[in-house]
Order: C-alpha cells, then structure tokens, then sequence
C-alpha cells in the first residue's frame, strides 16, 4: 500500500478530496542522484511524492529522503502515456516510465501535468500527476 506518512497526513477528512502531486521518474542505471534531481528541478513544482518502478525505487530513495517525502514503487503500471519514447518501450515496454509511474502511483483518475522533463545528462525523465485523493 502507500507509504504510512503519506497515509496519514491524507486521512484527515473522509469528506474532503486532496488534490496529490506525485512525481513518477525513469532513469538511466547510470543517473546519479544529481540526474535525478535535476529532472525533478526542471518541472518546477514541489511534488507530495516520488514515484517509480519497484526495482528501481533504490535508487530513487535517497532523493526521497533529501526531499522528507514519501517514495511510491510502483509494480505494473498502464502503458498508456502521451510519450512514446522507443528506448523505452525497447527497455521496459513502457512509453515513459516517469509518465506511467506518476500516473499510477497519484491514482485513478490521475492526469500528467505537463510534459515530462529530461535531466540535463539525459540519464533521467521526470513526469508530474494530479491525483485527487479521497
């Protein structure tokens, strides 16, 4: 399930919607933590949190924790992304995996909020999603 923190902070209102700002990322097993956050600089929002495949959610936990939020790793997401990027759909069958996981990870109903930024190395993307939250 999500991250506990982020469990909680939302479970303040059952009656209220909060609206969510995750941010899903694909990298490169080259990107450092610099590549990381740098696309996420690039996309000039504050996300609630970072999101992106479960087997590489290692490499996404220290931006995590530089940033005190809550990292989602998601398992299976929909392919179904604007960016048809072909690396990646040779790599993980994927469109965009930062597009994929930000709309997975921020929920049903989720919508990309711009198009997704690329480091300046190119060894990641970052993707933003609007979930509203029950």
């Amino acid at each position: 399930g999500p991250p506990p923190r982020l469990e909680s902070r939302l479970a303040g209102g059952a009656m209220e919607r909060h609206p969510v700002i995750v941010a899903g990322f694909g990298f490169s097993r080259r990107a450092t933590l610099e590549s990381l956050a740098g696309a996420l600089a690039a996309t000039g929002q504050k996300p609630d949190a970072l999101a992106t495949l479960a087997d590489k959610a290692a490499t996404l936990a220290p931006l995590a924790a530089r940033l005190n939020l809550p990292l989602i790793a998601v398992a299976h997401p929909a392919a179904d992304t604007p960016t048809q990027s072909p690396a990646s759909l040779k790599a993980r069958g994927l469109g965009s995996v930062a597009e994929a996981c930000a709309l997975d990870a921020a929920g049903p109903g989720a919508y990309l909020l711009a198009a997704r930024t690329v480091s300046t190395d190119r060894l990641a993307t970052c993707a933003l999603a609007r979930g509203v939250t029950a």
